[in-house]
């Protein structure tokens, strides 16, 4: 039964929102024109027109939410992006898997960023949420699905399956609802991406508000008075935008199995970028606040952060960059809508910076070689080439689609390595920040001049210079270019615990802030260094075996092939490969998957077998989505059991193959990173001729290359899953095979009944056996028995070893710490001087 009541409700939700948005942003323009005795009224009608926009903008989240939940598959959103084995989290990234659904996210992240602007900060209130509203407006626009004649304004969640596709069965049964939906992307089956993209769009959508400000400050002619209010929102900006690239990091690292975290994949890029910038701008600000210069700076940083954040919208969501990336979404139709809403806040911030160009204050002072403003400009024109040396090329498919528009051709092509391309002119950049970020937080807390510089600096560069050469040497870093960056991130660290501990002393750790910052970024350099550029493959294949035709030599070079139950030599370990596992809701570890049978229901599985207290044979479990394997990996030292690892594989004709994500043993100097390339398809066996034995009880023979006893035979009164007549004669057979260190039982059956013989075979899928009790011969006392081979049981393991990575996510944690602190010290600032009413 179709329900399209909650789908009308979510389209009228965004319809209100949009009408809102507008209304908002005209009543609040009214608000700032008007005299102080109609400003009552319009502050009120205002402030209501934006909460019914709030209301309805939760609402049309709600209702969304509440279609995915329930399984409405009905709706092509539900269908497209869920199904009924997702647990409630997984629904939750559901959610915003699809453009819509990161549309509402954003929009609802703007709704509380206002709600909260319109509490503290009543004296900028009207103008930084004309600003607000219109950016709602144009947001709400893209969930809008409203077609008029040729023309369609955005792409609503809230549309039926049978209206989005043309499926013929829509043409024979209008009312069908799909069983089920296509799913999660297995990619996106994992905690982080619960909460990754949440943080990333509470990033995108915090970059307003400075920019709001900053227009508002435009508008009103208040050319530098926005700093103070917009410079904590900033910092909180950075810092939340900085938290989502930390988290999209370690999700690539924990949930993707090219062994690394960062791959400069264009939709990384199109957000490194306006952090970097919006970085950039904080430290300009940070100048302008106490010396009067860097404002014009400032206001040109502040308007590229939010148009880059746009742009990136742009870029990742036209379908521009189609193969380019492996985040892109496709092109709904809504990539000259995302056009429009770049160019609108660019041309409307332009030409406000323009006109008020000339009033806006600026130095004429030079600035000395000793001072902070010269060092903090060097760091910002740094941070502004390394944000100019990524974006240019991540923008070539979106530059070939602009020429190609135009009926040009255009050959353009992204770099082929494009980790290789950008990490040679980063890394270089990287240098160059943490040595400034070393010297010029020395030259903000104090006057210098040439021989206090050399005093200030000598200690801490000796300081450096010898814990960079212990580092050097008992890491064994070798390339010069790696060594230089050793130094560099150590200077950094030491020059910025140096004035931290001077901070402490003499002062308050409210200041801290910026040191704390810094020494993380030079502890995230070190960390990137050692984890990428030192890694150890471990798992070298020495079989002289190729894996497959279609992997490079590296790749068959660098994995290992386990069989079930085999000890493996793989550096200082011995690995064994035990068998899948599933997740099964309830039990807190692993359980082997041939402990349990498929009831056809989803996510549904019998016992086999009793296990441990967790459940009973015959009890029907929870599997956490079925379709994911857990391959156990045992490691040994000297034949002792160190750790298992559980690396997670699905076969997914959807995504082409096998999706692989990785299990990692993590110590504090290392990561041990596990993942399983190839595994054996036991679905659809290719069985190998008959092969019969003769075999007397007691007597033991050879399996395929199994040793295997036969223990002797019984007559059975009973049988599980099967029911005896009177008169029927049912005999089990016991065999004991030996594999490796694992013994197997496997007990095949033979019944007669009527003078007909029926046969019970047994089928161990991880040996690749099955074997049935063929005859029996009473008079030679023999059993007779008939086994056919397929491939055994084995995974394809790649396992790297990368040091120091925890030096990387301890950095960051120390560099978002640094940012935390900052915040508090700048709202703090803020609130003081607006509490004495000298914000105006």
């Amino acid at each position: 039964m179709i329900d399209t009541f909650i789908g009308n409700l979510g389209h009228l939700m965004t319809i209100i929102a949009f009408v809102t948005a507008l209304t908002t942003a005209y009543a609040y323009y009214q608000y700032y024109r008007a005299n102080e005795i109609e400003k009552v009224s319009w502050r009120r009608f205002s402030r209501i027109s934006f909460g019914i926009h709030g209301v309805s903008t939760v609402m049309i989240a709600v209702s969304l939410f509440t279609i995915i939940y329930n399984h409405r598959f009905e709706y092509f959103y539900a269908y497209s992006h869920s199904s009924k084995a997702l647990p409630v989290h997984y629904m939750i990234s559901s959610f915003w898997e699809g453009q819509e659904g990161a549309f509402i996210l954003w929009m609802f992240w703007n709704v509380i960023l206002g709600a909260f602007l319109i509490k503290i900060n009543r004296v900028w209130e009207a103008p930084v949420m004309i600003v607000f509203a219109l950016v709602q407006a144009f947001l709400v626009s893209m969930i809008l699905g409203v077609v008029i004649g040729d023309l369609k304004i955005g792409s609503s969640p809230f549309i039926l399956l049978r209206d989005a596709t043309q499926a013929p069965i829509f043409q024979v049964n209008p009312d069908f609802v799909p069983e089920d939906g296509t799913g999660l992307n297995p990619l996106l089956q994992n905690i982080w991406m619960v909460i990754h993209p949440p943080t990333l769009f509470l990033g995108y959508a915090s970059t307003l508000v400075p920019f709001a400000f900053l227009i508002a400050g435009l508008w009103t002619k208040k050319y530098s008075e926005w700093i103070r209010p917009a410079l904590p929102w900033a910092i909180f900006s950075a810092m939340i935008l900085g938290m989502g690239i930390i988290m999209g990091a370690y999700w690539a690292y924990v949930t993707l199995n090219f062994g690394g975290y960062w791959n400069w994949d264009p939709v990384e890029n199109a957000v490194y970028v306006p952090w970097l910038i919006l970085v950039a701008s904080i430290h300009t600000m940070i100048t302008f606040k106490k010396s009067a210069t860097a404002l014009k700076t400032s206001i040109v940083l502040v308007i590229l952060s939010f148009i880059l954040v746009l742009y990136a919208t742009f870029l990742v969501r036209s379908g521009v960059l189609g193969d380019a990336s492996v985040h892109s979404f496709t092109d709904l139709g809504l990539s000259g809508q995302l056009l429009i809403y770049m160019l609108f806040f660019a041309l409307i911030a332009t030409v406000l910076a323009v006109r008020a160009w000339k009033h806006i204050p600026s130095s004429e002072r030079e600035a000395s070689v000793y001072s902070r403003e010269f060092w903090i400009f060097i760091g910002a024109t740094t941070l502004g080439l390394m944000a100019f040396q990524v974006i240019l090329p991540t923008s070539i498919p979106a530059y070939n689609a602009l020429i190609e528009s135009f009926g040009g051709i255009s050959n353009m092509a992204p770099p082929a390595d494009q980790v290789e391309f950008y990490t040679k002119f980063q890394l270089w950049f990287a240098i160059a920040l943490a040595l400034l970020t070393a010297v010029g937080q020395f030259f903000w807390w104090q006057k210098m001049d040439k021989q206090t510089l050399k005093n200030t600096l000598i200690t801490p560069y000796i300081i450096s210079v010898l814990i960079s050469a212990a580092i050097i040497v008992l890491a064994k870093v070798y390339d010069w270019k790696y060594i230089i960056l050793v130094v560099a991130g150590t200077f950094t660290i030491v020059a910025n615990a140096t004035i931290l501990a001077k901070i402490l002393k003499k002062s308050t750790f409210k200041l801290a802030g910026g040191s704390l910052a810094h020494i993380g970024l030079g502890m995230i350099l070190i960390g990137i260094m050692f984890s990428s550029g030192y890694s150890d493959v471990i798992s070298i294949n020495m079989s002289g075996l190729t894996y497959s035709n279609s992997w490079e030599d590296e790749m068959n070079k660098e994995h290992v092939l386990l069989w079930i139950n085999k000890p493996t030599q793989m550096k200082d370990y011995t690995v064994i490969y035990r068998g899948r596992h599933k997740k099964v809701v309830g039990v807190p570890e692993y359980v082997p998957a041939k402990f349990l049978e498929s009831t056809g229901a989803v996510n549904r599985a019998i016992a086999k077998v009793d296990y441990k207290d967790y459940f009973s044979k015959g009890d029907e479990v929870e599997i956490v989505l079925e379709e994911n394997d857990y391959f156990q990996i045992d490691y040994y030292q000297n034949e002792v059991l160190k750790f298992s690892l559980n690396p997670m594989s699905q076969f997914n004709e959807g995504m082409g193959g096998l999706i692989s994500s990785p299990d990692s043993k993590i110590y504090l100097d290392k990561d041990l990173y596990t993942y399983v390339a190839a595994m054996n398809d036991y679905e659809d066996p290719d069985w190998k001729e008959d092969e019969i034995y003769e075999v007397a009880p007691g007597e033991q023979f050879h399996v395929a290359d199994f040793v295997t006893y036969f223990d002797g035979a019984e007559v059975m009164k009973e049988l599980d899953g099967y029911v005896l007549q009177e008169g029927d004669v049912a005999v089990k057979a016991r065999l004991r095979i030996l594999d490796y260190d694992v013994e197997k039982v496997l007990e095949p059956t033979f019944i007669i009944r009527n003078n007909q013989v029926g046969k019970l075979p047994v089928i161990d899928e991880e040996l690749g056996l099955r074997i049935s009790l063929e005859n029996i011969l009473p008079e030679e006392n023999k059993f007779v028995f008939k086994v056919n081979q397929y491939q055994k049981d084995y995974v394809v393991m790649k396992a790297i070893v990368k040091p120091y990575i925890n030096v990387l996510w301890v950095g960051t944690i120390i560099m978002l710490i640094g940012f935390s602190v900052a915040i508090y010290r700048r709202f703090d600032e803020f609130k003081k001087m607006r509490d004495k009413g000298l914000e105006v």
